[in-house]
């Protein structure tokens, strides 16, 4: 039996599903790399999103980053981030979705930013992600280690089967 989709999050429905592509990073503080990286949106007909991400290092084939959380819908397509990170972060962002017509934009901007006590310094992140149909695109800046706001990650991602 298929769960309806919960109204607070129905403007998020271009999201559902896993998507599979590769990205680059880049920081002053590291050499730039490239990844492979897959994204899965599921919903339970609850007001939010279950999100789980995995990245893999192209140069080496080793896992690179992990995240899972919820992307919790607040009405008035306005939405709450909630992430944990197994580096030791814990991040909290809110923001907003356009829908356009092929899809959907989200802006979401950290409000709080946590960490235990080995975890790297990191102040902020933003987030911009974009679905056009069944590719979706993203972009991270974030603030860390020192380093002024800026851009950190990009990446394209293809809707899998």
């Amino acid at each position: 039996m298929a769960v309806e989709l919960h109204p607070d999050v129905a403007v998020l429905a271009p999201l559902l599903g896993t998507w599979a592509g590769t990205g680059a990073g880049s920081y002053p503080t590291i050499e730039p790399f490239r990844y492979r990286e897959e994204v899965t949106f599921g919903h339970a007909g609850k007001p939010f999103l279950a999100y789980r991400q995995a990245t893999v290092r192209l140069d080496t084939g080793l896992p690179a980053h992990a995240e899972a959380g919820y992307l919790r819908g607040t009405g008035r397509n306005r939405v709450e981030l909630v992430l944990a990170h197994p580096t030791g972060i814990a991040e909290l962002a809110e923001g907003e979705v356009t829908v356009t017509e092929a899809g959907l934009v989200l802006r979401l901007a950290s409000v709080a930013v946590a960490r235990t006590a080995t975890a790297k310094e990191v102040t902020r992140v933003d987030r911009t992600i974009a679905v056009e149909g069944d590719v979706l695109r993203y972009e991270l800046a974030m603030a860390a280690v020192g380093q002024q706001h800026q851009h950190h990650l990009a990446a394209e991602l293809q809707r899998t089967a």
